[in-house]
Protein backbone atom coordinates (compact mmCIF):
# COMPACT_ATOMS: atom_id res chain seq x y z
CA UNK A 1 0.00 0.00 0.00
CA UNK A 2 1.22 3.50 -0.78
CA UNK A 3 2.42 5.42 2.27
CA UNK A 4 -0.08 8.16 2.99
CA UNK A 5 1.43 9.54 6.18
CA UNK A 6 1.92 12.81 4.33
CA UNK A 7 1.76 16.38 5.54
CA UNK A 8 -1.80 17.64 5.25
CA UNK A 9 -2.14 21.40 5.06
CA UNK A 10 -5.92 21.33 5.34
CA UNK A 11 -8.91 19.07 5.00
CA UNK A 12 -12.04 20.75 3.68
CA UNK A 13 -15.57 19.43 4.22
CA UNK A 14 -18.35 20.75 1.98
CA UNK A 15 -22.02 19.85 2.07
CA UNK A 16 -23.27 18.87 -1.37
CA UNK A 17 -26.19 21.32 -1.54
CA UNK A 18 -29.80 20.96 -2.62
CA UNK A 19 -30.02 17.18 -2.44
CA UNK A 20 -33.63 16.19 -3.16
CA UNK A 21 -35.71 13.80 -1.08
CA UNK A 22 -34.50 10.44 -2.39
CA UNK A 23 -37.13 7.96 -3.54
CA UNK A 24 -37.02 4.23 -4.27
CA UNK A 25 -35.05 3.38 -7.42
CA UNK A 26 -33.45 6.83 -7.63
CA UNK A 27 -29.90 6.87 -9.00
CA UNK A 28 -28.07 8.31 -6.00
CA UNK A 29 -24.72 8.71 -7.79
CA UNK A 30 -26.34 10.51 -10.73
CA UNK A 31 -28.13 12.87 -8.37
CA UNK A 32 -24.93 13.57 -6.43
CA UNK A 33 -23.06 14.30 -9.66
CA UNK A 34 -25.85 16.63 -10.81
CA UNK A 35 -25.86 18.52 -7.51
CA UNK A 36 -22.05 18.80 -7.54
CA UNK A 37 -22.06 20.30 -11.03
CA UNK A 38 -24.89 22.69 -10.15
CA UNK A 39 -22.81 23.95 -7.22
CA UNK A 40 -19.68 24.20 -9.41
CA UNK A 41 -18.00 21.52 -7.30
CA UNK A 42 -16.05 19.46 -9.80
CA UNK A 43 -14.51 16.40 -8.19
CA UNK A 44 -10.73 16.31 -7.95
CA UNK A 45 -8.41 13.29 -7.68
CA UNK A 46 -8.44 11.96 -4.14
CA UNK A 47 -11.75 13.51 -3.11
CA UNK A 48 -13.94 11.40 -0.83
CA UNK A 49 -17.73 11.50 -0.88
CA UNK A 50 -19.49 10.59 2.36
CA UNK A 51 -23.07 9.45 1.83
CA UNK A 52 -25.64 8.96 4.58
CA UNK A 53 -26.93 5.40 4.72
CA UNK A 54 -30.49 6.64 4.85
CA UNK A 55 -30.58 7.84 1.24
CA UNK A 56 -28.88 4.70 -0.04
CA UNK A 57 -31.42 2.52 1.75
CA UNK A 58 -34.30 4.62 0.42
CA UNK A 59 -33.01 4.39 -3.14
CA UNK A 60 -32.65 0.62 -2.76
CA UNK A 61 -36.21 0.32 -1.48
CA UNK A 62 -35.28 -1.11 1.91
CA UNK A 63 -38.66 -0.29 3.46
CA UNK A 64 -40.61 -2.80 5.52
CA UNK A 65 -44.29 -2.40 6.42
CA UNK A 66 -44.71 -3.81 9.91
CA UNK A 67 -48.35 -4.67 9.21
CA UNK A 68 -47.02 -7.44 6.96
CA UNK A 69 -44.76 -8.91 9.67
CA UNK A 70 -45.83 -11.91 11.75
CA UNK A 71 -43.59 -12.19 14.83
CA UNK A 72 -42.59 -15.67 15.97
CA UNK A 73 -42.43 -16.82 19.59
CA UNK A 74 -38.79 -15.77 20.00
CA UNK A 75 -39.55 -12.25 18.80
CA UNK A 76 -42.54 -12.02 21.13
CA UNK A 77 -40.38 -13.08 24.09
CA UNK A 78 -37.68 -10.52 23.28
CA UNK A 79 -40.36 -7.86 22.73
CA UNK A 80 -41.72 -8.51 26.21
CA UNK A 81 -38.27 -8.09 27.77
CA UNK A 82 -37.43 -4.95 25.77
CA UNK A 83 -40.93 -3.43 25.75
CA UNK A 84 -40.76 -3.05 21.99
CA UNK A 85 -43.22 -3.77 19.19
CA UNK A 86 -42.88 -7.53 18.52
CA UNK A 87 -43.19 -6.90 14.78
CA UNK A 88 -40.23 -4.53 14.90
CA UNK A 89 -38.29 -7.02 17.03
CA UNK A 90 -38.93 -9.69 14.41
CA UNK A 91 -37.42 -7.48 11.68
CA UNK A 92 -34.45 -6.66 13.92
CA UNK A 93 -33.80 -10.34 14.60
CA UNK A 94 -34.13 -11.16 10.90
CA UNK A 95 -31.37 -8.64 10.18
CA UNK A 96 -29.11 -9.92 12.96
CA UNK A 97 -26.87 -12.85 13.83
CA UNK A 98 -27.22 -12.58 17.59
CA UNK A 99 -28.39 -10.42 20.46
CA UNK A 100 -25.58 -8.58 22.24
CA UNK A 101 -27.52 -6.84 25.02
CA UNK A 102 -31.15 -6.15 25.84
CA UNK A 103 -33.07 -4.30 28.52
CA UNK A 104 -36.35 -2.38 28.67
CA UNK A 105 -36.24 0.00 25.71
CA UNK A 106 -32.91 -1.35 24.45
CA UNK A 107 -32.05 -4.07 21.93
CA UNK A 108 -28.42 -4.21 20.82
CA UNK A 109 -27.56 -6.83 18.22
CA UNK A 110 -24.75 -8.03 16.00
CA UNK A 111 -25.93 -7.21 12.50
CA UNK A 112 -25.43 -9.70 9.69
CA UNK A 113 -22.91 -7.22 8.28
CA UNK A 114 -20.75 -7.80 11.37
CA UNK A 115 -21.04 -4.65 13.46
CA UNK A 116 -22.91 -4.23 16.74
CA UNK A 117 -25.62 -1.58 16.90
CA UNK A 118 -28.98 -0.79 18.42
CA UNK A 119 -32.00 -2.19 16.57
CA UNK A 120 -29.83 -3.47 13.67
CA UNK A 121 -29.75 0.07 12.31
CA UNK A 122 -33.49 -0.02 11.61
CA UNK A 123 -35.06 3.41 11.86
CA UNK A 124 -38.17 5.51 11.27
CA UNK A 125 -36.55 8.97 11.21
CA UNK A 126 -35.93 10.83 7.95
CA UNK A 127 -37.45 8.04 5.88
CA UNK A 128 -40.02 10.26 4.20
CA UNK A 129 -42.77 7.92 5.38
CA UNK A 130 -45.63 9.28 7.49
CA UNK A 131 -46.83 5.79 8.38
CA UNK A 132 -45.41 4.71 11.75
CA UNK A 133 -45.72 1.11 10.57
CA UNK A 134 -43.04 1.65 7.91
CA UNK A 135 -39.38 1.25 8.89
CA UNK A 136 -36.15 1.45 6.91
CA UNK A 137 -33.43 -1.21 6.92
CA UNK A 138 -29.75 -0.84 6.11
CA UNK A 139 -28.56 -1.62 2.57
CA UNK A 140 -28.10 -5.32 1.91
CA UNK A 141 -24.44 -4.89 0.87
CA UNK A 142 -23.17 -1.38 1.68
CA UNK A 143 -19.67 -2.01 0.33
CA UNK A 144 -21.16 -2.94 -3.04
CA UNK A 145 -23.43 0.11 -2.89
CA UNK A 146 -20.39 2.31 -2.18
CA UNK A 147 -18.47 0.78 -5.07
CA UNK A 148 -21.34 1.41 -7.49
CA UNK A 149 -21.51 5.06 -6.44
CA UNK A 150 -17.74 5.38 -6.74
CA UNK A 151 -17.62 3.93 -10.23
CA UNK A 152 -20.44 6.17 -11.39
CA UNK A 153 -18.81 9.31 -9.97
CA UNK A 154 -15.43 8.40 -11.46
CA UNK A 155 -17.06 7.95 -14.85
CA UNK A 156 -18.89 11.26 -14.50
CA UNK A 157 -15.85 13.32 -13.47
CA UNK A 158 -12.95 11.29 -14.86
CA UNK A 159 -10.95 11.25 -11.62
CA UNK A 160 -10.34 8.63 -8.89
CA UNK A 161 -12.44 9.21 -5.79
CA UNK A 162 -13.40 7.37 -2.63
CA UNK A 163 -16.84 6.76 -1.15
CA UNK A 164 -17.90 6.11 2.43
CA UNK A 165 -21.47 5.20 3.36
CA UNK A 166 -22.12 6.35 6.92
CA UNK A 167 -24.51 5.42 9.69
CA UNK A 168 -24.95 6.70 13.24
CA UNK A 169 -24.00 4.29 16.01
CA UNK A 170 -23.83 4.49 19.76
CA UNK A 171 -20.76 3.26 21.62
CA UNK A 172 -20.26 1.12 24.71
CA UNK A 173 -19.09 3.07 27.75
CA UNK A 174 -19.68 6.47 26.11
CA UNK A 175 -22.78 8.58 25.53
CA UNK A 176 -23.79 10.02 22.19
CA UNK A 177 -23.97 8.71 18.65
CA UNK A 178 -21.45 9.40 15.92
CA UNK A 179 -20.91 8.52 12.30
CA UNK A 180 -19.29 5.21 11.40
CA UNK A 181 -18.51 3.64 8.04
CA UNK A 182 -20.74 0.76 6.96
CA UNK A 183 -19.72 0.90 3.29
CA UNK A 184 -16.31 1.79 1.82
CA UNK A 185 -14.89 1.96 -1.69
CA UNK A 186 -11.72 3.38 -3.24
CA UNK A 187 -9.88 4.19 0.02
CA UNK A 188 -8.40 2.25 2.93
CA UNK A 189 -10.90 1.45 5.66
CA UNK A 190 -8.21 0.55 8.17
CA UNK A 191 -4.72 2.08 8.26
CA UNK A 192 -2.21 -0.34 9.80
CA UNK A 193 0.66 1.76 11.17
CA UNK A 194 2.30 -1.00 13.17
CA UNK A 195 6.05 -1.07 12.62
CA UNK A 196 6.31 2.68 11.99
CA UNK A 197 8.36 4.85 14.37
CA UNK A 198 6.71 7.55 16.43
CA UNK A 199 8.33 10.99 16.51
CA UNK A 200 10.79 9.77 19.16
CA UNK A 201 11.76 6.60 17.31
CA UNK A 202 9.66 4.16 19.33
CA UNK A 203 8.13 1.51 17.07
CA UNK A 204 4.33 1.45 17.00
CA UNK A 205 3.01 -1.99 17.91
CA UNK A 206 -0.78 -1.69 18.27
CA UNK A 207 -1.78 1.25 16.07
CA UNK A 208 -4.55 0.58 13.56
CA UNK A 209 -6.36 3.73 12.46
CA UNK A 210 -10.01 3.46 11.45
CA UNK A 211 -9.68 5.92 8.57
CA UNK A 212 -13.14 5.29 7.14
CA UNK A 213 -14.76 5.74 10.57
CA UNK A 214 -12.87 9.00 11.04
CA UNK A 215 -14.20 10.21 7.70
CA UNK A 216 -17.74 9.19 8.64
CA UNK A 217 -17.51 10.95 12.01
CA UNK A 218 -16.15 14.13 10.42
CA UNK A 219 -18.87 14.16 7.78
CA UNK A 220 -21.44 13.66 10.51
CA UNK A 221 -20.64 17.14 11.84
CA UNK A 222 -22.25 18.54 8.70
CA UNK A 223 -24.83 15.84 7.99
CA UNK A 224 -26.43 16.27 11.40
CA UNK A 225 -28.99 14.00 13.03
CA UNK A 226 -32.22 15.94 12.63
CA UNK A 227 -33.71 18.12 9.91
CA UNK A 228 -30.46 19.38 8.38
CA UNK A 229 -31.14 17.68 5.05
CA UNK A 230 -27.43 17.31 4.25
CA UNK A 231 -26.91 13.62 3.47
CA UNK A 232 -23.85 14.02 1.24
CA UNK A 233 -20.52 15.63 2.17
CA UNK A 234 -17.43 16.17 0.03
CA UNK A 235 -14.09 15.79 1.83
CA UNK A 236 -11.06 17.25 0.08
CA UNK A 237 -7.40 17.26 1.06
CA UNK A 238 -7.12 13.86 2.76
CA UNK A 239 -4.41 12.65 0.35
CA UNK A 240 -5.38 9.00 0.75
CA UNK A 241 -4.14 6.31 -1.63
CA UNK A 242 -6.50 4.45 -3.90
CA UNK A 243 -7.23 1.18 -2.16
CA UNK A 244 -9.89 -1.53 -2.12
CA UNK A 245 -10.70 -1.17 1.58
CA UNK A 246 -14.04 -2.50 2.80
CA UNK A 247 -16.13 -1.73 5.85
CA UNK A 248 -15.67 -5.35 6.92
CA UNK A 249 -11.98 -4.54 7.51
CA UNK A 250 -13.11 -2.52 10.55
CA UNK A 251 -14.96 -5.38 12.25
CA UNK A 252 -13.07 -6.84 15.18
CA UNK A 253 -12.91 -10.65 14.83
CA UNK A 254 -15.05 -12.43 17.41
CA UNK A 255 -12.03 -14.30 18.76
CA UNK A 256 -10.36 -10.96 19.57
CA UNK A 257 -13.44 -9.21 20.92
CA UNK A 258 -12.85 -9.11 24.67
CA UNK A 259 -16.20 -7.41 25.31
CA UNK A 260 -18.29 -10.28 24.00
Amino acid sequence: MTDFAQTRQAVVLIVVPDMPDIQSEDDVAHIIADRLRAADLMLQPGDVIAVAQKIVSKAEGRFVDLTSVQPDSAAVEVAQQTEKDPRLVQVILDESDEISRMAPGVLVVRHKLGFVSANAGIDRSNTGQNDENVVLLLPVAPDISAEKIRQSLQTAFGVPVGVVITDSHGRPHRLGTLGVAIGVAGIPALWDRRGEPDRYGRILQHTDVGVADEIAAAAGLLMGQGAEGSPVVLLRGLQLPQDDGKAGDLIRPKAKDLYR
